[in-house]
């Protein structure tokens, strides 16, 4: 997908400013508590999601996180097909007081390429 310039400029700064986790780390954090976010339309994670992931669309976020994880200490692995929308999302999570918020590098397709 092509993305304006002025998106993906937001989407980078994003991602400078929070971390990214390996996919090959998913995993063992969510056998450790982490909780793995999938942030992406209802319609994508209904064609498929990590196992065990929680799901709440981008378009919702600052509204329904806190209901869906109120652990602020919580570590969250935002994801969703690749990087821009799951750094944007840790990024806003992070400015909510989630001082634990990632974001998967590479997203689902990444997750899924080490099946």
């Amino acid at each position: 997908m092509a993305y304006t310039e002025r998106f993906q400029q937001l989407a980078d700064a994003a991602r400078s400013r929070v971390s990214e986790v390996a996919p090959s780390e998913v995993d063992a954090l969510m056998a450790a508590g982490a909780v793995a976010l999938d942030i992406r339309d209802k319609e994508e994670h209904d064609a498929g999601h990590i196992s065990g992931s929680m799901h709440v669309s981008r378009g919702t976020l600052e509204m329904n996180i806190e209901d869906a994880i109120p652990d602020t200490d919580k570590t969250i692995l935002c994801y969703c097909n690749a990087y821009n929308r799951g750094a944007l999302s840790a990024d806003t999570l992070r400015t909510m007081g989630y001082v634990n918020a990632k974001f998967i590098a590479g997203g689902l397709k990444a997750y899924r390429a080490l099946a």
